[in-house]
């Protein structure tokens, strides 16, 4: 990881103070939309770094880890490295994603079809797995109307590569009683093309499913880049 200084802060605390309070006041008004990146991540980083201008900090962390969603999706270990990110710091960071995580997942799982919130359901599995730097395998178990039961990782990997049992997966279906699936998994280079053996697992868990009365509705890949869906590109 490239070693980026942070410089010194050269204000008072009475100028970080009264800058920090108009940004909370601005965001207050406009609300967040009316924010560039750099600017909503030097609030949220002024929750968790005390008595520092996060200004400097919020533009150095978006220089190295590429996005706003990058740096929230950043290990433990690499932000540790960051200058000016302490072990609370980092810690603070991860419950911030972890908060938007469980909102993402209430917002396709509260008494309405998945199928209906499809962009909700995309933002959250991009917020879950864009940024995984090992492939990662999760379920959405669905019941009769189309509403979420559970949503589990399945299996985990490595940079290009996660192992899946089709007849494990159906196996899991019948024990939370689901009669749809939508599978997704990221692909860590970022492309979320779907490859051969991404396409053959996807054919071979619905033929096992199908008999069984248990519909795939999807596989999603996931990349830095943007999703793929095989039932969107004919592939399922």
């Amino acid at each position: 990881m490239s070693s980026l200084p942070l410089q010194p802060d050269t204000g008072s605390p009475d100028d970080n103070a009264g800058h920090r309070q108009r940004v909370r006041e601005r965001f207050l008004k406009l609300g967040g939309d009316a924010f560039e990146d750099y600017e909503l991540l030097e609030l949220a980083l002024q929750l968790v770094v005390p008595r520092r201008d996060t200004k400097k900090l919020a533009k150095m962390l978006l220089k190295e880890f590429g996005s706003f969603s990058g740096v929230f999706s950043a290990g433990a270990d690499r932000l540790s490295k960051v200058p000016g990110l302490g072990e609370t710091s980092v810690a603070h960071l991860k419950v911030i994603q972890a908060v938007a995580v469980r909102f993402g997942r209430d917002r396709i799982a509260l008494e309405q079809p998945v199928l209906s919130s499809w962009t909700e359901l995309i933002d959250y599995c991009r917020a879950q797995m864009a940024f995984e730097s090992i492939e990662q395998f999760r379920i959405l178990f669905l019941d009769k109307k189309n509403r979420l039961i559970a949503d589990e990782v399945q299996q985990t990997g490595t940079v290009d590569h996660t192992p899946v049992y089709p007849r494990e997966v159906i196996k899991r279906a019948l024990e939370h009683a689901a009669t749809a699936l939508i599978l997704v998994h990221n692909h860590p280079s970022g492309d979320p093309a779907p490859s051969a053996a991404d396409v053959r697992m996807t054919r071979e868990i619905n033929d096992v499913a199908k008999p069984l009365g248990i519909t795939l509705h999807d596989h999603i890949i996931i990349g830095k880049s943007g999703h793929a869906s095989l039932r969107g590109l004919k592939l399922l």
